[in-house]
């Protein structure tokens, strides 16, 4: 016990420091390395008993603000009769440390505003500065996605592990595709040629959209009435819709319809094999595309409009 005290006294004296304040010091040191040891050793316990991937991951997120508010109690409880002193040492570098942490302040607000503004949770699919993923994991310094899209043509994940800063959200849009209305709109446009029956087509599609997506809708219009409690959302037709367009090559049919957003590629594709076996079936109807024909207008035009 002696020794203790004449090493203390000498790091007071090397430092300059009052020797309470090197005893508060050599104490903060003991906390920051035992608690992630302590942290270590519970988390390969409950990693190797529990079966469920998520049981263990809401344990190391509970874990995680546990020992973080532990180790800020414990370190008030140490200082908090110094401060006096301590903020004299803190008025000296704060203007410093302003500047160099200035990243690292700009993630724990982003941190605060997911936390109380919840723009987003874990599970959500969001897309935001460029990257579209589900999250996986939210941290003080940065939340994880794992990415959809990019050279993946579809909503579908590439298999990357995104990291991204927390300040993120402060400074960049966040479009979110699930929390509070988890459906989407999604559009098939279908080309078909100038003499095609193309109002046989456009009933064989309304029957398709019919078929795949209007089992959708009641559930759609309950989450949408919810979601219009806390923003102004102003519901317009949610049924399916098949819209008529003429375009230079032939008449464009656009099927639009609600979707889940992470069932958006398997839908479009049920879509377009019923699509494909109807106008299969159909002599009158055949799909358009660019092509260079001679058209003359004295033979194959109307008759009043002939030149």
């Amino acid at each position: 016990m002696g020794s203790f005290a004449e090493l203390l006294e000498s790091i007071a004296q090397v430092t300059g420091l009052e020797t309470v304040t090197v005893e508060k010091l050599i104490a903060t040191l003991a906390i920051l390395i035992i608690a992630p040891i302590a942290t270590w050793i519970i988390l390969t316990i409950v990693r190797r008993r529990a079966k469920d991937p998520t049981l263990a991951y809401r344990s190391l997120v509970i874990l995680r603000y546990t020992m973080s508010a532990t180790v800020i109690i414990a370190l008030l409880l140490i200082w908090i009769s110094g401060a006096r002193q301590l903020a004299t040492y803190i008025s000296i570098v704060s203007a410093g440390l302003v500047i160099a942490l200035q990243d690292t302040v700009s993630n724990l607000a982003g941190f605060i505003f997911i936390l109380t503004r919840k723009p987003f949770i874990l599970g959500d699919r969001i897309e935001i500065d460029h990257f579209a993923g589900d999250v996986v994991d939210i941290r003080a310094f940065q939340f994880t996605i794992v990415e959809i899209k990019n050279w993946v043509d579809a909503d579908q994940s590439t298999g990357r592990i995104v990291h991204i800063p927390n300040s993120k959200v402060l400074r960049e849009e966040i479009a979110n595709f699930t929390t509070g209305f988890e459906y989407i709109w999604d559009e098939v446009p279908v080309l078909v040629t100038f003499e095609s029956n193309w109002r046989k087509a456009k009933e064989l599609l309304e029957n398709i959209a019919r078929t795949h997506c209007e089992a959708f809708t009641p559930e759609a219009e309950r989450q949408l009435r919810k979601t219009a409690q806390r923003y102004m959302i102003i519901a317009g037709k949610l049924t399916p819709i098949v819209y008529t367009t003429v375009r230079d090559c032939g008449v464009l049919l656009t099927m639009r319809f609600l979707t889940k957003a992470r069932q958006r590629r398997g839908n479009e594709q049920a879509i377009w094999e019923a699509i494909l076996d109807a106008f299969g079936a159909c002599p009158d109807i055949d799909f358009a595309y660019p092509t260079t024909r001679f058209y003359d207008n004295r033979t194959e035009g109307k008759p009043e409009a002939r030149g």
